[in-house]
């Protein structure tokens, strides 16, 4: 750039002395060709090279001002665009100082999101690894779940067998209670009849001439008030059927036996024999009687026979109403 610079003003110096030096060597040139004429052929020819030559150089001069000319206004416009060129120059480092701002700010926001971007890959094979887990124990519930769904399935249906049958139960029993309620209700209504008895603390009773009524005088059990142990009679309440039972015990030599009357009537007579003092002989009997009410039912001791009781109760008498007709 310094060259041509350098050139261009020489060319310029060059173009103002040639064309004072057109002026005057013309002047000159003209002034020694009318004051000197050639006195031989030689120095005319020589003369006439060497205005040949002038003109030639002159020539080349006048090109080469112009051909400087050309330089300065092509170096104008140069200079023009190096103007700018320089600022877009300017423009560009300016640009580019920006751009390679923000590329290191993308280089550590790229490290950071490399940094980020490893930490996410380590988080992603970590969920991988728990996703496989997860899709085990998915596969393991979904087997748990179908066998559960059937059991399930299974569950309902008995379930619904069991509602049916639980109707039908519930059904049978309101029937039940209403009928227990019903037989509560009659049994709330009939009598109650039932008692038990013990003969007496005296021991031995017997034997005696003639029978005698045994009076079972020790009362446990008496609902119903049907025995009277002033008497010893039982008398049925109302008419059904009656459980009596009895017990006699025999303690000496002779017979032990008792006899059952009904309404005065001698129904059953037992005894046993016993041919020692002081060895036990007993036995229990049981009668299942329909009585109307005002039946009356005692015992009797016949005569010649013997009995024996004491606070040990062996010898009883007990009945109760089975159920009303």
């Amino acid at each position: 750039m310094r060259v041509v610079a350098g050139l261009l003003l020489l060319l310029l110096g060059l173009c103002g002395s040639g064309a004072q030096g057109e002026a005057g060597g013309l002047g000159e040139v003209a002034e020694i060709n009318q004051n000197t004429d050639p006195k031989h052929p030689a120095d005319k020819s020589t003369q006439q090279s060497t205005k040949q030559t002038t003109c030639d150089v002159w020539t080349e001069l006048r090109a080469l001002r112009d051909m400087v000319v050309e330089q300065k206004v092509h170096m104008e416009l140069l200079q023009r665009e190096n103007s700018v060129q320089a600022t877009e120059l300017v423009s560009l480092e300016s640009r580019l100082t920006s751009s390679e701002s923000k590329t290191r700010d993308l280089e550590k926001e790229n490290a950071d999101l490399q940094t980020r971007l490893s930490s996410s890959e380590s988080r992603i094979d970590q969920l991988e690894t728990e996703n496989a887990v997860q899709a085990t124990e998915l596969t393991s519930l979904g087997s748990r779940l179908t066998a559960t769904e059937s059991k399930t399935s299974d569950l309902e249906k008995e379930n619904a067998d069991l509602q049916t049958r639980l109707s039908s139960s519930e059904s049978e029993l309101l029937i039940s209670k209403s009928r227990i309620d019903q037989l509560e209700r009659e049994n709330a209504e009939k009598p109650k009849v039932a008692f038990y008895t013990a003969l007496t603390d005296a021991g031995n009773l017997g034997p005696y001439n003639t029978a005698i009524t045994l009076k079972y005088s020790k009362v446990f059990t008496n609902i119903g008030k049907a025995y009277n142990p002033s008497t010893g009679f039982f008398t049925a309440p109302v008419k059904g059927v009656y459980n009596l039972q009895f017990t006699v015990f025999g303690y000496h030599v002779g017979y032990t036996g008792v006899q059952v009357y009904k309404n005065n009537q001698r129904i059953m007579y037992n005894s046993e024999k016993s041919s020692e003092n002081y060895v036990p002989e007993y036995f229990t009997k049981s009668l299942v009687l329909e009585l109307t009410a005002g039946d009356e039912i005692h015992l009797v001791l016949p005569s010649g026979d013997s009995i024996y009781d004491d606070r040990d109760n062996f010898s009883t008498f007990s009945g109760s109403l089975l159920f009303t007709l």
